[in-house]
């Protein structure tokens, strides 16, 4: 009887694992349109996924321009102004380079991005420290991910 168990236990693990789609090794991107603060930017994904299939690495952007020079959020850093505050978007806890690096990891940590539940406004409340807008983030790493099917 244990042996039936233990086939058959054997033969379901085989199943799953074998249907579920797997993704392939490589360096995969993704971008988006951004319309953010009526303004159109581009979010860009890049995914590094290992031989097994896993991600190992994200790194999400979005280009902005800041005083007439175009740059990206990230490379602006701390200069974004989030955490002071400015005119535009208030005062937030944490700067946009440091929610992009919650979200990077929350979706190493999940494997993917079926997680985030973007609602109609373009959020999510699935990364706690992540309070900024993510649609058009997501569907860059949509785009990148789709590539590595």
């Amino acid at each position: 009887m244990k042996k039936i168990l233990f086939i058959t236990a054997l033969m379901l693990t085989l199943l799953f694992t074998g249907c579920q789609k797997q993704l392939k090794e490589g360096i995969y991107e993704g971008s988006a349109i951004d319309t953010y603060g009526g303004e159109e930017n581009t979010a860009t994904a890049r995914v590094t996924i290992d031989q097994d299939g896993k991600i190992t690495d994200v790194y999400l952007d979005t280009t902005y321009t800041k005083d007439g020079i175009e740059t990206t959020k990230k490379t602006l850093g701390n200069e974004y102004g989030m955490k002071t505050g400015n005119s535009d978007y208030g005062q937030a806890e944490y700067e946009w380079f440091e929610q992009i690096e919650a979200l990077e990891q929350a979706i190493i940590d999940n494997q993917g991005i079926t997680f985030l539940n973007i609602d109609s406004d373009g959020y999510t409340d699935a990364v706690s420290s992540c309070t900024i807008k993510v649609d058009a983030l997501y569907e860059a790493l949509e785009n990148a991910l789709n590539k590595a099917k």
